[in-house]
């Protein structure tokens, strides 16, 4: 077995799925999946709101995205499948809900919704959170009426800590109550994050993170 680094992960490997960070050629795929799906996204996600966007306007996306990655600050990932060759949505943990803890976000594509995917790729993101970011809490918010988000939250193990009202934007109407679910520590081992069966990978390539042992690694995905 080789020597465990450090991360963070810049390269995720699921059974179905390949999650990395997102770079600026991956603009295309970006921009076909998007706007392919806001139907789909649109009422939940509110930088949805202002697509669609050019082709141009992806690529400075993904610079940002990319330059925030490698400093350190959010951590957005690419949803692909395992051949890379097409983009079937995107996941991160984002640095704004207190020190030592993350937001968990995630979306899919319209047609790839349904599958596990979501699932998948967000089981194995929260594994990262806490057995290579050694954070103390991940946490996901999402609209009560978004129940694709509620039934992730539940299926990954998170305990619903209350509603807020009026507290999400919308581009249009007053703000939208906020459901808050989150994940601790301690647990961590118990939920279904921490038998995913996952393999990570730092900037240079080397694994960081190895699927866990027999006992650990049921699929919940099929």
């Amino acid at each position: 077995m080789p020597d465990l680094q450090r991360g963070p992960a810049y390269r995720i490997e699921t059974e179905r799925l390949v999650l990395r960070c997102f770079d600026p050629r991956d603009a295309a795929a970006l921009k076909a999946a998007v706007d392919a799906s806001l139907d789909h996204i649109r009422p939940w996600i509110p930088w949805a709101r202002d697509e669609p966007q050019t082709l141009d306007q992806k690529v400075e996306l993904l610079r940002q995205y990319r330059g925030k990655f490698d400093l350190g600050q959010d951590r957005l990932y690419g949803i692909f499948d395992r051949s890379e060759s097409e983009l079937l949505g995107g996941t991160g943990l984002h640095d704004r809900v207190g020190e030592g803890a993350r937001e968990l976000g995630y979306w899919i594509a319209e047609r790839h919704a349904r599958k596990g995917f979501t699932t998948e790729a967000t089981t194995a993101l929260v594994r990262i959170a806490f057995e290579i970011d050694l954070l103390e809490r991940v946490e996901i918010h999402c609209e009560p009426e978004n129940e694709a988000s509620v039934a992730v939250a539940r299926k990954l193990g998170f305990q619903h800590d209350g509603t807020l009202r009026a507290r999400l934007p919308r581009r249009e109407g007053p703000p939208a109550a906020c459901m808050t679910w989150s994940m601790l520590r301690a647990e961590f081992p118990e939920s279904p994050c921490a038998r995913s069966h996952s393999s990570a990978f730092d900037a240079i390539g080397r694994r960081i993170l190895e699927p866990p042992g027999p006992s650990r690694s049921r699929s919940a995905f099929r």
